[in-house]
């Protein structure tokens, strides 16, 4: 599908009444599950290796592996199994080892409908974040590959951390905006160190109303921190206005296998043998 079929499905499925899922597929058969279960849209990034891996999602953060070369191979595994889901790629947009608008489409001509900033320097504060934007490796490079994205016709769907960035990504374009409200909280790799979830729903409402401002068009999913289960993403939803779905990463690959796996095990272990 085109950006535009995409953004017309959405648009009409959010009218309907029906919210917008999207998910991370750190593997292929995630992505074929998630598929089966009726997720609209998926995204591919180096989290979801590490994470299935049994690490902590901001493994992607740290220097572990090459993020865009790892996005690359984990498309191989990824992409033929999915049938008529859009499926984004994560891109590090500040990756200095990369010509970003030819790297853009690359990713367009493997097959990806789009694309999501991750790894994100939206996600560290403090010293180390103000040292990367003094040293030009701040979050104005990955607006500026949204805005690269964009003019490729590609679906973007930025995280953003504060009003400000939202507006920014509004204005270089972004279709899907997804205010990101942390680290997800929730199983045995998941944060303790969370806002609550009303305060999520005033934070995402704050960030989708900033972006709305600039292209009051603007589609927005609430994502991360304590929005972990479907019950949090329906109260966020419930106590936000405008506001058009959720974006699960551990949501929907990490917490499910965790404890598919743990009760499946458990089961098998409740077997007596006969005497």
């Amino acid at each position: 599908m085109s950006r535009e079929e995409i953004l017309t499905r959405f648009r009409t499925q959010v009218a309907a009444g029906t919210p917008i899922i999207g998910g991370g597929a750190g593997t292929g058969i995630t992505a074929k599950s998630a598929e089966a279960g009726g997720i609209d849209l998926l995204i591919i990034y180096n989290s979801g290796r590490f994470r299935m891996a049994g690490r902590g999602s901001l493994s992607g953060l740290m220097p572990y592996g090459d993020a865009n070369a790892i996005v690359m191979d984990m498309a191989s595994e990824v992409l033929p199994v999915v049938k008529h889901t859009p499926v984004l790629a994560g891109v590090c947009g500040t990756d200095p080892f990369r010509v970003m608008p030819r790297f853009l489409k690359q990713v367009k001509e493997t097959g990806f409908a789009g694309v999501q900033n991750f790894p994100t320097v939206g996600l560290i504060d403090g010293t180390f974040r103000a040292n990367l934007e003094e040293t030009g490796m701040g979050y104005g490079l990955e607006v500026d590959m949204v805005r690269a994205a964009h003019d490729l016709d590609l679906l973007t769907a930025p995280y953003v951390f504060d009003e400000e960035q939202a507006a920014d990504m509004a204005r270089a374009g972004a279709d899907i905006l997804v205010p990101h409200m942390g680290l997800t909280t929730s199983g045995t790799i998941g944060a303790h160190t969370a806002i609550t979830l009303q305060d999520a729903a005033e934070r995402v409402q704050a960030l989708a109303d900033a972006a709305k401002r600039v292209n009051p068009d603007i589609l927005c999913l609430c994502h991360g921190g304590p929005i972990a289960e479907p019950a949090d993403a329906k109260y966020v939803l419930d106590n936000t206005t405008g506001v058009a779905g959720f974006f699960g990463a551990s949501s929907i690959e990490r917490l499910p296998t965790e404890t598919g796996i743990r009760a499946q095990t458990e089961s098998f272990k409740g077997i007596v043998l006969a005497r």
